[in-house]
C-alpha cells in the first residue's frame, strides 16, 4: 500500500511534469525521494547540498505553489540532504534544512555563522584554564577522498595526502605543502585529508582555515588585547589546514605569529597541511625563517588535468548531482576547457542552466553556444575582492560594512549587489559567496538576486546604475 507522502508527491510531480521540460524534470524531479509527511509539513530527500540550492534558487516558486495545492495555504516543505559518508553505516547520514522562503532564520538557529562552535563560551577561542576545546572544523563534508579524481595531474600530491591522512603528525610529510593554480582542487584535497583524519580520530581536532580568516582574526584580538588566547587556542589545534598562505605576503606580524604557532605544532607532533597559488621557493614578502619550515616536509604540486582526467572529473561530478549528459558532449566540453577544474564545473553548471531555462535538450549544439560564451566570459577570472571593492567605491561604502548586520539601505544596496556580481561573475557556489559576507546563508544570496532582478525590471535609475558598475568591473579584469 503507497504511503500517503507517496500519494501526494506523485500529484505533485504530475503537475511539475506540465510545467517544465522533460529533460529538467528528469534532471531536477525524478532524483526526489518523498520521506515524511507529518502536520501538513512534507519531507523530501535530494542527493547532494548542490542539488538542494538549485532547486531553492530555480523553482521554489513551482515548488511551493504545488505543494499548497496539494495540502492546503499553510503547508510547507521541508528538505532532507544526503551527506556523503567514508563510513560503513547502511543508513546515509542526513540533514534537514526548511524551505528558506518558510524559514529564514533556521540557518542562524542551526549556528552556521562563525568558525568554532563552542556553545558554552561566546569568545571562539580558548579561555584560562580550559584543557580541551569544542572545534567546528569548516570542513566540507562532500570533500572527500572518494570523488576525488585521481590522475597525472595530482596523483603526488593525492598519495601524499593519503598518508598524512593515515598518519597525522606521523610522516616526513609535515608541513604537507600544496601548490597549484587557481581551481586544480587544491582546497578538495586539503579538506578530504581533513574528513578523513576526522572519521578515523575522533578524538583528534581538525581545523580548516583560510589565510584571509587567520589574519582577520589575528587582527581583531590583537586590537583587545587577546592575543596570547589567539596563539593557546591555534596551539591546541591537532590538525591545522591553512589554505592559501600566499596572502600572508608582505603581513610581518601575521607571519610572526603563525611562526611561533607552527613551531609549537611541528614540536609537538601536530600535523600541518598548508596549500598555495605558487611553490614555497617563488613566495615573495616572506620571511625566510617561515619559509625555510616550509620546506621541512613535503611540498606537491597540483597541475592542470589531461583530457581524460577532465572527462573523468565531469562524469564524477554528474554521477553525484544525480545528472545525465550525452558521452559526445562530456567530450566535447572537456576538449575545450582546459584550464582548471572549476571552469570545468562551471561549464556544466551553465550548460544545465541553459538547458532549465530555455528548455532544451542537452545536446552538441547547446553545449557548443555554452562553452563558447563561457570561454570568453572567464578569459580572466573576476575575484570577489574586486567585485566588493568596486561597487563599494560606487556606493562610497566601506567594504567591512557588508559584513556586518547593519539594514541602511545604501548598505544592504551595497550588499546584495555585490552578491549578485558574484553569482554573475564567479564560480563560486551560494554558500561560498554568503561566508564573503559575514558568514551569510545560501538562502540570504539567493533573496539578494532576487532583489537585484526586480528592481532591475521596475527602477529605470537602479537598472542604469547596476549597467555602470558592470562596465566598471568588466574594465577592471
Amino acid at each position: 500500500m503507497q504511503s500517503k507522502w507517496n500519494l501526494v508527491w506523485d500529484n505533485c510531480l504530475k503537475i511539475i511534469k506540465d510545467n517544465i521540460n522533460i529533460q529538467s524534470f528528469k534532471t531536477w524531479f525524478e532524483p526526489i525521494k518523498p520521506v515524511a509527511l507529518d502536520n501538513n509539513v512534507l519531507t523530501i530527500q535530494v542527493p547532494s547540498q548542490f542539488f538542494y540550492e538549485w532547486l531553492e534558487e530555480h523553482y521554489v516558486t513551482l515548488l511551493r505553489k504545488t505543494i499548497k495545492r496539494e495540502l492546503g495555504d499553510d503547508a510547507k516543505l521541508e528538505y532532507r540532504i544526503l551527506m556523503e559518508s567514508n563510513t560503513q553505516s547502511t543508513n546515509p547520514a542526513t540533514v534537514n534544512y526548511p524551505n528558506s522562503r518558510e524559514s529564514s532564520n533556521y540557518m542562524n538557529e542551526m549556528n552556521m555563522p562563525g568558525i568554532f562552535s563552542t556553545p558554552m563560551v561566546k569568545n571562539p577561542f580558548v579561555i584560562p584554564g580550559l584543557k580541551k576545546i569544542n572545534v567546528d572544523s569548516q570542513l566540507n563534508p562532500n570533500y572527500t577522498f572518494d570523488n576525488y579524481v585521481e590522475g597525472d595531474c595530482n596523483r603526488l600530491a593525492r598519495s601524499a595526502g593519503m598518508a598524512v591522512a593515515k598518519a597525522p603528525g606521523g610522516t616526513a610529510f609535515n608541513p604537507l605543502v600544496l601548490y597549484g593554480g587557481v581551481g586544480l582542487g587544491k582546497t578538495h584535497l586539503v579538506q578530504a585529508i581533513g574528513n578523513f583524519i576526522k572519521t578515523a580520530n575522533s578524538n583528534k581536532s581538525v581545523l580548516y582555515v583560510s589565510s584571509e580568516k587567520f589574519t582577520n582574526q589575528f587582527v581583531d584580538y590583537l586590537k583587545n588585547n587577546n592575543v596570547n588566547d589567539f596563539i593557546h587556542f591555534y596551539q591546541m589545534i591537532d590538525v591545522l589546514i591553512l589554505d592559501d598562505i600566499q596572502f600572508f605576503s608582505g603581513k610581518t606580524r601575521t607571519q610572526d605569529i603563525f611562526f611561533h604557532i607552527f613551531n609549537h605544532l611541528h614540536q609537538s607532533g601536530k600535523q600541518l597541511i598548508l596549500t598555495s597559488d605558487r611553490a614555497p621557493k617563488d613566495l615573495e614578502g616572506m620571511e625566510e625563517r617561515l619559509l625555510s619550515r616550509f620546506k621541512w616536509g613535503l611540498s606537491a604540486d597540483l597541475q592542470i588535468p589531461d583530457f581524460e582526467t577532465r572527462i573523468a572529473i565531469l562524469k564524477n561530478k554528474m554521477h553525484a548531482d544525480g545528472i545525465e549528459i550525452p558521452n559526445d558532449v562530456v567530450e566535447f566540453v572537456a576538449y575545450n576547457i582546459k584550464s582548471n577544474v572549476r571552469e570545468l564545473e562551471g561549464v556544466l553548471i551553465s550548460l544545465l542552466a541553459q538547458s532549465s531555462l530555455t528548455r532544451q535538450e542537452i545536446n552538441l549544439e547547446l553545449a557548443k553556444k555554452t562553452v563558447m560564451s563561457f570561454v570568453k566570459s572567464v578569459s580572466k577570472e573576476i575575484s570577489m575582492e574586486t567585485i566588493q571593492k568596486t561597487v563599494c567605491d560606487f556606493f562610497e561604502v566601506p567594504i567591512d560594512k557588508l559584513k556586518e548586520q547593519t539594514r541602511k539601505r545604501h548598505v544592504v544596496q551595497a550588499r546584495q549587489l555585490s552578491m549578485y556580481f558574484a553569482k554573475e561573475y564567479t564560480n563560486q557556489s551560494l554558500k561560498a559567496i554568503g561566508s564573503h559576507f559575514g558568514g551569510r546563508d545560501h538562502s540570504t544570496v539567493i533573496h539578494s538576486c532576487q532583489a537585484v532582478r526586480n528592481l532591475i525590471d521596475t527602477d529605470e535609475e537602479f537598472k542604469e546604475s547596476v549597467d555602470e558598475l558592470k562596465k566598471r568591473i568588466q574594465l577592471s579584469i
